[in-house]
């Protein structure tokens, strides 16, 4: 089987939020799955997507606060400054995380770890609603 699928996730505030049920609710086909992959790719450039501990807010906010650290909005050095002082920054943070992962599924559900999520990574102030694709594959 394969199945391909657009999501488009309401617009998000700068942070990083978990998405998983969001895309299993867009994927009632994933129960039918008992061996496969589900891929997921963001369709932007100052967002991503990563996977991580999915029980305590403090690892979003902790997430937040090292990449803000790491990629400061504003560097004077950036020359790409035409659409605001969080655009490059973002740009960079989102190549940093990546724009999909690969999950896999087994026995109709995801084969997540018990602390695992996929998170949206909104990197803009204003990022507006974000596109996914969604691409499903098993048997």
């Amino acid at each position: 089987m394969w199945l391909h699928r657009s999501l488009t996730l309401k617009p998000a505030p700068r942070g990083f939020h978990l998405i998983t049920r969001e895309v299993m609710a867009a994927l009632p086909e994933l129960a039918e799955v008992q061996t496969g992959l589900l891929h997921v790719f963001i369709q932007h450039t100052s967002a991503s997507l990563t996977l991580s501990e999915n029980a305590s807010p403090d690892v979003r906010r902790d997430f937040e606060r090292y990449f803000n650290h790491a990629v400061p909005d504003g560097w004077e050095n950036f020359e790409h400054t035409l659409e605001g002082d969080d655009d490059m920054a973002a740009h960079i943070k989102a190549s940093v995380l990546g724009a999909s992962v690969m999950l896999p599924v087994q026995g109709g559900r995801l084969a997540l770890g018990t602390w695992q999520g996929l998170y949206l990574c909104e990197h803009r102030d204003r990022g507006g609603p974000r596109r996914l694709v969604l691409t499903l594959t098993g048997e």
